[in-house]
């Protein structure tokens, strides 16, 4: 479901469209079946959409109509104003999706941007959907992967102030993130042997010490690490030099040391093709690489490329776990 006042609906209505062109397999929704009806009819999509009572009923249904498992809000959501009434649905959402896959009844997790705002608002206590993800599952070791076919980029620390990512960064989290990025690669991307270049975290990765001694103290002995484990892992490098064309065919994946040091360059490179992928569940997971959008809301402007290629994505990755 998502943030029910952003774009999640009509991206979803629009991957439906969209699903025969893009061969997309199969899917369903959890979320409240009048309101996707709704916005079909207010926006001119013309999308059928069906109630089902299970999972195993999508893939009959999905050629004729949008499959829902219906699940009522409180109250009608106006497109771009968050009501905090809808936040235990869409956790609850949430909360079921993950529930099918590690039952076997869905192949895979794909969610629609939340509005955190309104969640916290509401008790929740997690900063977002990877941590959430995490704990519901054990709270096992995850990390975010931002994938697109320009460029992958995995994440050290995410939902994080820019100074509590620095503070925080040590040598043990970058080989932990490093690993897992480096086995889900393996498993999940079919890459034999992946290369990570693994990005300093000063400008010029610190030039040997004269802007920032982390690199040396902290980042080189992560790689010395990963590399000792059979990881090719290269660095650190400089962040400005590592995302141009030809610096992207030396590594299938940049090991950032925060947020938008990774962000930034795959949705400046990809903004529409970016997928988010959280590594290290024991169930496929991916979202579109985009926020609710509540100023275009409801408007039929947004665009539901992202979520196709989270959809891709997820079915691509599971077939190759299967």
């Amino acid at each position: 479901m998502g943030e029910p006042a952003g774009i999640g609906g009509e991206v979803t209505l629009g991957a439906w469209r969209a699903a025969a062109h893009e061969h997309l397999a199969p899917f369903f929704a959890i979320d409240d079946a009048d309101r996707l009806t709704s916005l079909s009819a207010k926006l001119g999509l013309a999308v059928p959409v069906a109630r089902i009572e299970a999972p195993e009923a999508a893939a009959a249904m999905f050629p004729s109509a949008l499959p829902v498992l219906h699940r009522p809000l409180p109250r009608a959501i106006a497109p771009g104003h968050p009501d905090r009434s809808a936040a235990p649905l869409v956790i609850g959402s949430i909360q079921e999706a993950v529930e099918l896959a590690r039952a076997g009844r869905a192949g895979a997790v794909v969610t629609n941007p939340i509005n955190k705002k309104a969640l916290y608002d509401s008790g929740f206590a997690f900063p977002g959907h990877t941590e959430f993800l995490a704990a519901l599952t054990g709270d096992v070791r995850v990390a975010m992967m931002l994938a697109s076919p320009l460029l992958r980029v995995v994440l050290v620390s995410v939902h994080v102030a820019l100074k509590d990512a620095i503070a925080g960064l040590n040598t043990d989290e970058i080989v932990a993130t490093g690993t897992l990025a480096a086995q889900s690669l393996a498993r999940d991307f079919g890459i034999a042997r992946p290369r990570l270049a693994v990005a300093g975290l000063n400008p010029h990765a610190g030039e040997e010490g004269s802007m920032g001694e982390e690199d040396a103290r902290i980042v080189a002995p992560a790689v010395a690490l990963l590399r000792a484990a059979g990881i090719d892992a290269l660095g650190p490098l400089p962040p400005d030099t590592m995302f141009h064309a030809e610096a992207r065919q030396g590594y299938d994946a940049a090991l950032c040391m925060y947020h938008d040091q990774g962000l930034i360059p795959l949705k400046t490179l990809d903004f529409a093709g970016g997928v988010n992928v959280t590594l290290g569940l024991p169930f496929v997971r991916t979202s579109p690489d985009h926020g609710t959008a509540f100023d275009i809301a409801g408007t039929g402007k947004a665009s539901p490329a992202s979520l196709i290629a989270a959809l891709k994505l997820a079915g691509e990755i599971a077939a190759r776990r299967a």
